[in-house]
């Protein structure tokens, strides 16, 4: 990786916001980011490949990672893009496995990398986090199980309709979403060519949703909902 220097204070409050450090106290947590580095990464950089020992997890601190596989073809097939707060390859590190995917940054930012060792002491000190881990592990799955019925059930425009819900859910905006990556990026993450991605954005005018470059606009959020399906729609519903 790039550069490396000591968590910041910024870094610290994205920290906070992983599950794993969520529920824990302030000093155990100080413990373990003292024992940290804080990487630099650029757009397009490798972070870990496929097969590397799994001797660290990481927290995205600034920015977005992609995490994917190299299909026999050759084609990239994502299996999720992080952003800030969020953790990965705390499972398999824990287990003393290999990296099963290629993580990539998928902008410029910052991430804490936390060593294997350095993490099982805090876990020994600290029963919290291991229900933390536990927890994250079970959201983990829930959000991958997601995807595949997505991926089974519902059609391109279905499952960019549903990516957008998500996605409004997080906001702060009534209605309004900037696309927090690439376009191309968010076509590979739903399973579909850019072309296919295109065309489903033309389709989701019918039913009020707009996009102008990075902005998504939807008319009718309930209108989206029905559209998509009962699963977006309890989905969704969190963010009423």
């Amino acid at each position: 990786m790039a550069s490396t220097s000591k968590a910041n204070a910024t870094d610290w409050a994205g920290m906070r916001m992983c599950p794993l450090f969520r529920h824990i106290g302030d000093e155990a947590v100080q413990r373990l980011a003292e024992k940290c580095r804080v990487s630099m990464v650029e757009r397009g950089q490798v972070i870990f490949t496929q097969g590397d020992p799994a001797d660290a997890f990481f927290v995205v601190l600034e920015g977005w990672v992609k995490l994917y596989r190299v299909t026999p073809g050759g084609a990239e097939a994502v299996v999720t893009v992080l952003t800030r707060g969020e953790s990965f390859a705390e499972p398999v590190m824990f287990l003393g496995g290999r990296y099963p995917v290629i993580a990539e940054a998928a902008s410029s930012g910052r991430l804490l990398r936390v060593e294997h060792a350095a993490f099982v002491q805090c876990l020994e000190r600290e029963s919290d986090l291991a229900v933390a881990m536990l927890a994250s592990i079970g959201k983990r799955a829930g959000e991958l199980t997601q995807q595949i019925g997505a991926l089974k059930l519902l059609d391109a425009p279905r499952r960019v309709g549903e990516f957008f819900l998500r996605l409004l859910a997080d906001s702060s905006q009534n209605g309004r979403i900037e696309l927090p990556y690439e376009k191309v990026l968010i076509a590979a993450r739903l399973g579909m060519t850019p072309e296919s991605f295109s065309r489903a954005l033309v389709a989701l005018t019918k039913v009020g949703v707009t996009t102008k470059r990075e902005i998504v606009s939807i008319a009718d959020v309930q209108m989206l909902r029905d559209f998509v399906g009962l699963e977006a729609r309890r989905y969704a519903s969190t963010s009423q």
